[in-house]
């Protein structure tokens, strides 16, 4: 009986360590996962300020207007005059100025041609 029971217990221990050994190994597979997202973010993030900081010395008011003055006469540029602005006036309203376009459409009773999925009462 005890050596019965014993190699139950060792069948049982091999058993636990397998498990073991194996979700082990799915750990530190998912942990390297997870190493190289971050790699990859902290690249990505790299690139987006090294982008930011390329687009914010391309569009430097300084460079903007040297180049319109240098290219003046081929892109047959003029200055902004101030009677190009829109004024306050001349913007479009809130949406809540608007009326709903349905609402002069709808008379509030059903369509009894139309045949829907609800319960008739």
């Amino acid at each position: 009986m005890l050596r019965t029971l014993d190699l139950i217990m060792i069948s049982a221990m091999i058993a636990a360590a397998a498990f073991t050994y194996q979700v082990k190994h799915e750990a530190e597979d998912k942990l390297e996962q997870v190493r190289k997202l971050q790699a990859a973010i902290r690249l990505q993030e790299a690139t987006i300020d090294l982008l930011e900081a390329d687009w914010s010395l391309l569009n430097q008011p300084s460079r903007l207007q040297s180049l319109s003055t240098a290219y003046e006469a081929e892109l047959k540029l003029k200055p902004m005059a101030p009677s190009q602005m829109a004024g306050k006036d001349e913007l479009p309203g809130a949406a809540s100025e608007f009326a709903p376009v349905v609402a002069d459409d709808a008379t509030g009773q059903p369509d009894a041609d139309i045949k829907t999925g609800s319960v008739a009462q």
